[in-house]
């Protein structure tokens, strides 16, 4: 099971912008800020952050996050607040029946490059 993931970003105060207002419909917020050596902000949903930034040259090759949603609606809803905070898309909201038939996903491309998911595996 993964604990948590993190990645470098080129412009820390454009992404921990961009993953405030993207996470949001997924429940996520600021958890913490460490200013010392970096900074880096963790965000989380119920209590502990699990996905952070830290600046520094972006991560490269660029990566897949996928997070995990209960509905579709809440995909739709990254999305949208996604793409108005800045994001590229990469894939709107629909059914990818060839990863499994509820397969229900999202893309976007963050400040940096990377492939930001919100994927739900519930039938609708």
């Amino acid at each position: 099971m993964i604990d948590h993931i993190g990645l470098s970003v080129a412009d820390y105060e454009r992404s921990k912008a961009f993953y405030l207002a993207a996470l949001a419909p997924l429940g996520y917020e600021l958890f913490m800020e460490i200013p010392e050596a970096g900074p880096h902000a963790g965000f989380g949903a119920g209590g502990k952050p699990d996905f952070w930034i830290t600046r520094g040259k972006a991560t490269a090759p660029q990566v897949h996050v996928a997070f995990g949603t209960r509905d579709r609606a809440t995909v739709r809803a990254f999305y949208d607040a996604a793409i108005a905070a800045g994001a590229t898309d990469n894939g709107p909201p629909g059914l990818r029946p060839e990863y499994h038939p509820n397969y229900y996903g999202a893309f976007v491309l963050d400040p940096d490059g990377h492939n930001i998911e919100a994927v739900c595996h519930e039938p609708e």
